[in-house]
């Protein structure tokens, strides 16, 4: 099959597509939009406070147990060794 015979398929399915509009179940999509799960709820709940306000996020950076100080003493003593 030529480039042309291609080109206008390929137009052709386009112009399909754009132009096609199938009946959409709108009751559906909503119940799909506005689901979640537990975990997420948690997660709402955990972070409604900075939702609110942003500055709030200072409080919530205190709960990281990585600490930046054990990186330094892994580091050392991999070079001493």
């Amino acid at each position: 099959m030529g480039r042309g015979r291609q080109k206008a398929k390929h137009t052709k399915v386009a112009r399909d597509l754009k132009y096609f509009s199938p009946d959409t179940n709108y009751g559906a999509l909503q119940r799909e939009l506005t689901h979640s799960s537990p975990e997420q709820d948690e997660l709402i709940d955990k972070w409604a406070d900075v939702a609110a306000d942003p500055n709030a996020f200072g409080a919530h950076a205190d709960d990281d147990e990585d600490d930046d100080d054990d990186q330094g003493e892994d580091s050392s003593e991999a070079q001493s060794a």
